[in-house]
């Protein structure tokens, strides 16, 4: 039997994400900007979140507008503050009718030894990497369950596998969004909602280029010895992961192709941990 597709249905088919809502912490750069555009090229409408500068998120809002036909607009809600992120999930509901898709992605890294490392920054890891995502999820959740349909999904990190010296309170973050994932994952698999983690290995994202000097600094050895001897050499490929193949990873499960995938702890990290 041939199957026949018209360009229209082709173009629906690109666009199955049309009329959902996408909200993205942490998406005015890098892997969030990524999945972000990934969504929108998708038809989702976008709520972007960050600290950039207010000039170049006004830039990317309306890169996306234009580049996508969606609507997107832009919170500045701050990860620390768990009224911050509320109001960021009643905004978008106010604005779209509902938070369809929630990808919990914003972060910070600091690099040191246990018994130094600074009890702030500490806190701030594991508030924004961590507590942010149960914030977010918890507000976002009703509106889900009484929709019937949902997305959640957490970027994790081949740090919520394996762990690597130096990254205590980033490997403690991450493993708890695993744990996090796979327990809301099970509250919610009757109601057609479904939550996954993403583990990407090392993405040259401008918050793995910052943390490069640090590593170096931390290990005594060079820059160049951090991505070639640290970094890459974790991953058998030898290449940096990219932000599209991420982005194309969370555009997947948000699929009805991937209805099934809920709770899993998936890697995309050049085979890390295959070791």
């Amino acid at each position: 039997m041939i199957l026949l597709f018209s360009v229209s249905d082709q173009m629906t088919a690109a666009k199955f994400l049309e009329n959902k809502t996408a909200v993205i912490t942490g998406s005015s750069s890098g892997i969030g900007l990524g999945m972000a555009k990934c969504l929108a090229e998708a038809g989702a409408n976008i709520v972007l979140n960050g600290i950039e500068p207010a000039e170049q998120i006004e830039s990317i809002r309306a890169e996306i507008c234009k580049e996508y036909g969606v609507k997107a607009i832009y919170s500045n809600a701050n990860m620390m503050k768990p009224d911050e992120i509320k109001g960021l999930i009643e905004m978008s509901e106010a604005e779209f009718g509902g938070v369809d898709i929630l990808v919990n992605n914003a972060g910070i890294q600091f690099v040191s030894p246990v018994d130094e490392f600074p009890i702030d920054k500490w806190d701030a890891i594991i508030a924004i990497k961590l507590s942010s995502a149960f914030h977010t999820i918890r507000a976002a959740l009703p509106g889900m369950k009484t929709r019937g349909s949902g997305r959640i999904i957490n970027l994790a990190s081949a740090h919520a596998l394996v762990a690597s010296p130096y990254k205590s309170a980033y490997v403690a973050a991450k493993h708890g969004i695993a744990g996090l994932t796979k327990t809301i994952a099970l509250e919610v698999a009757e109601m057609n909602i479904t939550v996954n983690a993403i583990c990407p290995g090392y993405v040259l994202t401008p918050l793995v280029a910052q943390q490069i000097p640090d590593t170096a600094k931390a290990r005594g050895i060079t820059e160049d010895e951090v991505k070639r001897d640290v970094l890459l050499a974790a991953q058998p490929t030898k290449k940096f992961v990219t932000v599209e193949q991420v982005g194309a990873f969370a555009r997947f499960l948000c699929s009805d192709d991937a209805a099934s995938i809920t709770g899993a702890i998936l890697p995309i990290e050049g085979g890390w941990t295959a070791k």
